[in-house]
């Protein structure tokens, strides 16, 4: 069993910056895919960023290609979100997702966080 738990969320004006962090504990293996979705009030949950183990192997959704990064820490089993020129429509909980072959999809990944909640007033 793997456990995941989202933090750093907050409220920002925007333009503001974020960072989220996600931590892995239980039956987690350092060479699981680790990404990033969020799901804004009325929407579908949406990818945002994957990362391979070795941290070399990086995907960006459109949406936030230039603004966001994405890294891990895999000593300390982490997975980062920094979220810099945020918008409004950046709105949405995000989730942290893992599992051992990537993807895009958030019905290909199995272990999930609980989310944490970013706002971006305008």
């Amino acid at each position: 069993q793997v456990q995941l738990v989202e933090s750093g969320g907050g409220s920002v004006q925007a333009g503001g910056s974020l960072r989220l962090s996600c931590a892995a504990s239980g039956r987690f293996f350092s060479r699981y895919y680790m990404s990033w979705f969020r799901q804004a009030p009325g929407k579908e949950r949406e990818f945002v960023a994957t990362i391979t183990w070795s941290g070399s192997g990086i995907r960006y959704a459109d949406s936030v290609l230039g603004r966001f990064t994405i890294s891990r820490d895999n000593a300390k089993n982490t997975v980062y979100l920094q979220m810099n020129s945020l918008k409004p429509e950046d709105t949405a909980v995000y989730y942290c997702a893992a599992n051992n072959l990537g993807g895009f999809r958030s019905t290909e990944y199995n272990y999930w966080g609980q989310g944490t909640q970013v706002t971006v007033s305008s």
